[in-house]
């Protein structure tokens, strides 16, 4: 596996307000950074219920993968934060309607606080081919 790390950045998802990249990738895997319900137009977190965020969210995901020259199809792995599991059935809906045939597999769980005061936030492992 190769050791070379390039960062990927695009103007189209959220910048990241931190110390971080959107995304890095060994040519072979991309891991992406958490993403939670921005508007890459407005930079602002969305209003709205679990299923507008995680669209949203999974949209965010899109954009970066789109830009490292791959497709939510290559989604290998999903880690899906939280701040209240009772909203798994309507988040998971959603996330259905992204990850239709041979869907990643996945990690859910609860925790305290999200940034932004986000709802969820999702990060990702694909595979470049």
């Amino acid at each position: 596996m190769s050791s070379n790390k390039t960062v990927i950045i695009t103007n189209d998802a959220p910048a990241a307000i931190g110390p971080y990249s959107q995304a890095t990738t060994n040519d072979e895997l991309i891991f992406t950074a958490g993403q939670i319900a921005i508007d890459p137009k407005t930079g602002m977190l969305i209003s709205g219920n679990v299923e507008e965020q995680t669209h949203r969210v999974i949209q965010n995901i899109e954009i970066i993968l789109n830009n490292a020259g791959v497709g939510l199809d290559a989604v290998m792995k999903t880690t899906v934060f939280m701040t209240n599991l009772g909203d798994f059935a309507r988040m998971n809906r959603v996330y259905g309607q992204y990850f239709k045939d041979k869907p990643p597999a996945r990690s859910a769980l609860q925790v305290t606080a999200l940034p932004l005061e986000a709802q969820i936030e999702i990060e990702c492992v694909a595979v470049k081919s």
